[in-house]
């Protein structure tokens, strides 16, 4: 129930979706002074969630800063960042990608010595291949030797992901490996305090992805659907670090 119940909040919290409720108000509202403040809101909404730099400067004060590295026994590689592409069976990077190919990074530099991949179907409705399975397949054709790399295929979300590793490390008998875990910048907040409450120590965190960028003159005027969907991913944090802190989930 908890986890339909993500997904359907997940919707909700769309901005697009207010966006269009608003339009959609405007449209058919008889009273005309309520229509006119609908479309204007839907005007300005649309003006301000879709400017990239507006988005990254509110991003700049939520997303951590890179660590000092040391050396880690175990790189956690959170899921999220791919789908399977059924016409040549193999991962097909997404927006978040760059969780994969900073993770492989580090292993060839040497700072993590294993990386163990954590992530198992987020679908509500279909039956997909764990995100785990199809990375770990991906890390072998590269090349990444099968004793490098650790599948945990059974999780659905962050919370998950500490639950099973933390299994999966006690069942090694490696409880206090020293663990960086490789996930989005714009998570890390979240995840961090999902981790801690979970009693997990030994581990710092490696920001990915962030929604912090070096702006062009089109990102201070134009509309842009990407920053759209950061906002998305943004409220989407804040909303499961209030509950995760309130103790909801």
């Amino acid at each position: 129930m908890t986890f339909f119940l993500s997904k359907f909040l997940l919707f909700l919290i769309r901005p697009l979706v207010w966006i269009l409720v608003l339009a959609v108000y405007a449209l058919f509202a008889k009273n005309k002074q309520r229509k006119r403040r609908a479309l204007i809101g839907s005007i300005v909404l649309l003006l301000l969630l879709s400017n990239k730099f507006v988005l990254g400067e509110v991003a700049s004060w939520y997303e951590p800063k890179y660590p000092v590295l040391k050396h880690y026994d175990v790189g956690l590689l959170l899921g999220g960042f791919s789908s399977y592409n059924n016409e040549n069976q193999s991962l097909k990077a997404q927006f978040s990608g760059d969780r994969l190919t900073q993770t492989i990074k580090l292993y060839h530099q040497g700072i993590i010595d294993k990386i163990l991949m954590s992530g198992g179907s987020g679908s509500l409705l279909e039956r997909n291949l764990p995100e785990a399975i199809y990375t770990g397949q991906f890390l072998k054709a590269i090349n990444i030797p099968d004793s490098v790399v650790m599948i945990e295929k059974e999780s659905r979300n962050t919370k998950e992901n500490f639950q099973y590793t933390l299994q999966m490390l006690k069942a090694l008998n490696k409880p206090n490996a020293k663990i960086l875990v490789i996930t989005s910048a714009w998570h890390i907040p979240r995840t961090k305090l999902l981790a801690e409450k979970q009693g997990i120590k030994n581990i710092d965190y490696y920001p990915t992805n962030s929604l912090t960028d070096n702006y062009s003159f089109e990102d201070y005027l134009l509309p842009q659907a990407s920053a759209i969907n950061g906002w998305e991913l943004l409220i989407k944090e804040w909303i499961g670090y209030i509950t995760t802190f309130i103790g909801i989930t």
